[in-house]
């Protein structure tokens, strides 16, 4: 008899998205990594692995880190997706895009939309693809041509 419920490979994707909402209430706070660790009595590195999902967070680290962030334990499980859901988390999501995400001006950007009546997300969007085609020649980062946004 197996003892895990799901074989996961690589990081658990439920360890990935407590590292993101600790990443993400951490960049909320405006607190480095380094501040955090300090705080903790442990490194920054093992802070990056944490965010990561890479190391998993024991209980007592867990309260240990709600308590300095002022978060309820609860707050790193709030909008947990199922296990299929949360398993694109490990593959899908680039890391820079898991980094914006975290930062000061990706929470801005997502508490901004959530404010606005979701009639407006579309244009938004089509707005900002509109931006970047016209600032990098039509090309992302990873130098291919940028993909059209359909309404949803």
């Amino acid at each position: 008899m197996s003892r895990r419920i799901s074989k996961v490979e690589g990081p658990h994707p439920v360890d990935v998205y407590v590292g993101l909402r600790l990443r993400m209430r951490r960049a909320q706070l405006g607190m480095s990594q380094t501040r955090l660790a300090d705080e903790l009595g442990i490194t920054f590195q093992q802070i990056q692995k944490y965010e990561r999902g890479s190391n998993r967070i024991s209980a007592s680290m867990l309260y240990d880190i709600a308590r300095v962030v002022g978060a309820q334990i609860a707050y790193f499980f709030e909008g947990l997706p199922d296990m299929e859901s949360a398993s694109l988390l490990t593959t899908s999501v680039p890391e820079r895009h898991k980094n914006y995400l975290s930062s000061p001006e990706g929470l801005k950007l997502i508490e901004v939309m959530s404010d606005l009546p979701k009639s407006l997300h579309s244009k938004i969007l089509s707005l900002a693809v509109a931006v970047r085609k016209s600032s990098d020649g039509g090309y992302g980062n990873e130098g291919t041509r940028s993909r059209e946004v359909s309404d949803p």
